[in-house]
């Protein structure tokens, strides 16, 4: 599969048209997944239609943008008219659903096709989206809770796939599977017709193959009027950001400290400047985040907790039943935490004068499906706790944050960096990982089995 910009050149040059990537997709799909398990569902037919249509109207001099005719992948979580939304969970009806989520229209008002449904994750709850695969090493975790769309755009089967993210469920398969994953401002893309895990945590947003696919997308879904690929090649001159390596950033494995570090010497290169800065409240943030999450999470589950609770799995319904057993002052005080985390974080980056903040995306790759641990020397920590403590601090302050590819580990499994900006400037996220991914080959990098 080609990248967004590939496509399209190709698509508008007539060497290729939308119903022969619909149909090489597909083709892939059927025997790329066998193995990875990225979708678990694809009306072909339904496909081909549209793609039937997209060359129709390209034919007859409407173009709808960068997305006209590409296959996207979305996440079941998302409601698509025609597919059964079942978030990775018996718990939801095999019907299909009779109206497209918000973000759904957006993409077909863009031209985009809808390639079908990737795995979720239970409930959207996790770090691990099994039976998935990671297409680097197929006996190791795509990451999740969006490992479907991670593992299809790292595999080459769509340019781009919808994740959502609570706790970094778009970064972390994003890093883990060697893409570009972005976590809009909270708010910027809408959630109308998305199932919710946590609402004042949620957010949607794509994984690509590259930045500016990432940007196209966003441009579609946020539907405010502004060209988020516009700008990419500025460059980052004369910016300034922070680098975060305290804890909860600390401890890494040491190939991702060093990939890290060089990652910031490219970027101090690319003539902006680094400040190390350090943030004591952000050890509060799983705190923070899990004294939000189960609250509202049983909230949106109450009913399914009580009539059907051995349809969950075990780990997930323990923190339902969490949510719906812990004081309501626990619930105040972690909110009150959340806040003075977010205060927090801007205070640094106003004392200091910074565009953004750095750090690596995750402090351990891609675990061996067997494993539930992480080591760091004498530390042992459980996966969820390793994927999401770097992650997490953002979708607490609401920030956008973009991983994006900045190296592999000595077993040739994918690392990222993780850039965050304030509120309202994801265009200079994607600015300052556009410039990173120009200046290095890491998201060029194909999987030679799958890409």
């Amino acid at each position: 599969m080609r990248t967004v910009s590939e496509a399209g050149t190709a698509l508008r040059s007539g060497t290729v048209t939308a119903m022969q990537l619909a149909t090489e997709f597909v083709a892939r799909q059927a025997t790329i997944d066998e193995r990875l398990h990225s979708f678990v569902a694809v009306d072909a037919p339904r496909l081909l239609a549209e793609a039937e249509q997209a060359d129709s109207e390209l034919g007859a001099g409407r173009d709808r943008g960068p997305l006209h005719g590409i296959p996207v992948g979305v996440k079941d979580i998302i409601d698509v008219a025609g597919y059964a939304t079942r978030c990775g969970s018996p718990l939801y009806p095999t019907d299909p659903v009779d109206a497209d989520a918000t973000v759904i229209t957006r993409l077909r008002q863009a031209g985009a096709l809808i390639a079908g449904k990737t795995a979720s994750h239970e409930l959207a709850c996790g770090v691990v989206t099994s039976p998935t695969s990671n297409p680097w090493n197929t006996d190791h975790v795509p990451g999740g809770s969006s490992g479907g769309s991670g593992a299809a755009v790292a595999a080459g089967l769509v340019p781009i796939g919808l994740g959502s993210d609570t706790g970094g469920s778009i970064r972390i398969p994003a890093a883990l599977c060697g893409t570009v994953g972005l976590k809009p401002t909270y708010g910027l893309v809408p959630v109308t017709g998305v199932q919710p895990l946590s609402v004042s945590l949620d957010h949607l947003g794509p994984l690509g193959a590259t930045v500016a696919d990432c940007a196209y997308a966003l441009t579609a879904l946020a539907a405010d009027g502004t060209d988020y690929s516009n700008g990419l090649d500025r460059g980052i001159r004369g910016l300034r950001f922070g680098v975060l390596t305290d804890p909860p950033f600390a401890p890494m494995q040491p190939d991702i400290d060093t990939a890290f570090r060089l990652a910031v010497e490219v970027l101090t290169t690319l003539g902006a400047e680094c400040v190390d800065v350090t943030i004591p409240a952000l050890q509060h943030t799983l705190a923070a985040e899990f004294g939000i999450i189960p609250l509202e999470a049983f909230e949106c589950h109450r009913d399914s907790l009580r009539e059907r609770p051995l349809d969950i799995d075990p780990s997930i319904r323990t923190l339902l039943i969490a949510g719906a057993v812990i004081p309501s002052r626990i619930f105040r005080r972690a909110t009150a935490a959340r806040a003075q985390i977010a205060k927090a974080i801007a205070r640094v980056m106003d004392e200091h004068h910074l565009d953004a903040l750095v750090s690596p995306t995750l402090p351990a790759t891609a675990s061996p499906k067997a494993l539930s641990q992480h080591t760091y020397g004498d530390l042992s920590e459980d996966l969820a706790t390793s994927y999401v403590r770097t992650t997490a601090p953002f979708n607490l302050s609401g920030q956008p944050a973009i991983s994006v590819p900045c190296g592999f580990d000595r077993a040739g499994l994918p690392i990222g960096l993780q850039i965050a900006t304030r509120a309202g400037h994801d265009q200079l996220a994607l600015r300052m990982a556009s410039a990173y991914e120009h200046d290095t080959s890491w998201s060029r990098r194909r999987c030679i089995e799958f890409g």
